[in-house]
């Protein structure tokens, strides 16, 4: 059974920064692309950044420049740097990998949420 486990969620002032780290573990053969999503009261799930294995990122273009998103690929764990965060940041953020676990079966795994929250 493979798990996705967050940390690093939190509140912060307007201008500061939050560190989200997102684990997996059980069995697990391969993790294609992790990603961070991110959902506001009353909206969407949006995507924030994604990360292939080889390190190609992507990102949402309301954090371009302020965020940042790696992978330790011997922990199986990606991270998101978040610096100068905004009122309008405040979501709970979830993990997201696609991950090739036991009997090679590809699934898409999310983790549980960490709220961040920003205040003015």
């Amino acid at each position: 059974q493979v798990q996705l486990v967050e940390s690093g969620g939190g509140l912060v002032q307007a201008g500061g920064s939050l560190r989200l780290s997102c684990a997996a573990s059980g069995t697990i053969f391969s993790i294609n692309a992790m990603g961070w999503y991110r959902q506001a009261p009353g909206k969407q799930r949006e995507l924030v950044a994604s990360i292939t294995r080889g390190g190609t990122t992507t990102y949402a273009d309301s954090v371009k420049g302020r965020f940042t998103i790696s992978r330790d690929n011997a922990k199986n764990t990606v991270y998101l740097q978040m610096n100068s965060l905004k009122p309008e940041d405040t979501a709970v953020y979830y993990c997201n990998a696609d991950i090739i676990g036991s009997g090679f079966y590809r699934n898409t795994y999310w983790g549980q949420g960490t709220q961040v929250t920003v205040s003015s």
